[in-house]
C-alpha cells in the first residue's frame, strides 16, 4: 500500500469541511466513526476539524495557539462549524469557531468552542534559546504496540472496548510507562510514546492537534480506568514538524476534586520541540 501524503489521507478526508454557499463562515463536516473512543469522537480530531475551517477564513495558514472548550460529547455524523474572524493583523490573525450537531429533537447542540491565533510558521525566525531537552525513550522497535499482547492491545484501545481510532494510529508505548496495561501502574502519571498515523502520512500542524490528544490518559498510570473526557485543551504549535515519527510525552502532577491536568510535549525527528499542550480532564 502506498504511503499516504499530507492532503491525501484518511485524516485529511475525515477532517474536510465544505463552505456553505451564501452563508459566510459556515462549513459542513461529517464526523467519522473512525476516530471514536467509547462511541465519543476524539477531542483532538474534533479540534483539527474546527481548525481546518478556521484556516479557510483567516489570512494566515497555521495555528500558533488554539484553545477548545468541550461542552457536550460529539457523535459520528453530520456537523456544522460556524466561524468568525475576531482580528486580522499583518503577521497574526485570530478567529473563533463553534462546532455543532443536531440532536434528536432537531435542535442544534454546541459540541465545542474554539479560539485560535494563526500565523505563518514558515516565516518565524530560526533562533532557538531553550532549556528543553528531548525526553528519553527506547527506540521504536523496543517499544510496545497492539501486536505485543492482549494487555497492550487493550491499552491501545484505551480500555474502551473500541478500537476504531487505534486502527488509524501507530502508537508504540515506552515499556516504562506501559505497566498499567498489565495491571501494574507506576503511580507517576506519565505516558511516553512514538506516534504516527497508521497510513504513514507525515505530521503537519493540523495532525499535531490530533497527536496531543491521542495517547492513553495519564490517569491510567495512576491506577484509574474508564473514560477521561477533556474539559479544555490548549495547544501551542512552535514549528512545522519534520517528516518522520513523533515522540510524545504527557504527564500529570495533580489529580484533585475529580480533575487532572495533562501537560504534553511533542518532539519531531530532528529533535525539535514542535508542540506544547495542556488540558484539563475529568476523571470518572
Amino acid at each position: 500500500m502506498a504511503q499516504a501524503t499530507i492532503g491525501n489521507s484518511e485524516f485529511d478526508r475525515d477532517t474536510a469541511v465544505t463552505a456553505r454557499p451564501g452563508d459566510q463562515g459556515v462549513f459542513d463536516a461529517h464526523l467519522s466513526a473512525g476516530w471514536t473512543i467509547l462511541r465519543a469522537v476524539n477531542g483532538g480530531y474534533l479540534l483539527a476539524t474546527a481548525a481546518r475551517a478556521l484556516g479557510q477564513i483567516l489570512p494566515h495558514p497555521d495555528p500558533f495557539t488554539i484553545t477548545a472548550h468541550y461542552l457536550t460529547p460529539s457523535e459520528p455524523g453530520p456537523a456544522v462549524v460556524r466561524t468568525d474572524v475576531v482580528r486580522a493583523g499583518r503577521t497574526m490573525s485570530t478567529g473563533q469557531a463553534r462546532l455543532l450537531q443536531t440532536d434528536g429533537a432537531g435542535q442544534e447542540v454546541e459540541r465545542l468552542r474554539v479560539t485560535a491565533t494563526h500565523g505563518d510558521l514558515a516565516a518565524l525566525p530560526d533562533d532557538v534559546r531553550t532549556s528543553a531537552k528531548p525526553f528519553a525513550i527506547p527506540p521504536y522497535e523496543r517499544c510496545v504496540g497492539r501486536a505485543d499482547g492482549p494487555g497492550v492491545a487493550d491499552a491501545a484501545a484505551f480500555s474502551s472496548g473500541s478500537t476504531e481510532i487505534t486502527d488509524r494510529l501507530d502508537i508504540r508505548l515506552d515499556p516504562r510507562t506501559a505497566g498499567w496495561a498489565l495491571g501494574e501502574p507506576s503511580g507517576r502519571g506519565e505516558i511516553r510514546a512514538w506516534f504516527g498515523l497508521a497510513d504513514g502520512r507525515d505530521a503537519d500542524p493540523l495532525s499535531l492537534l490530533l497527536a496531543v490528544d491521542a495517547l492513553p490518559p495519564t490517569a491510567f498510570d495512576l491506577g484509574l480506568g474508564g473514560w477521561v473526557p477533556t474539559v479544555e485543551l490548549t495547544v501551542h504549535i512552535r514549528c512545522r514538524p519534520a517528516p518522520g515519527l513523533l515522540r510524545i510525552a504527557t504527564r500529570t502532577r495533580n489529580l484533585a476534586g475529580g480533575f487532572l491536568e495533562e501537560d504534553g510535549e511533542v518532539w519531531d525527528s530532528e529533535d525539535r520541540l514542535v508542540v506544547q499542550s495542556r488540558q484539563l480532564a475529568r476523571v470518572r
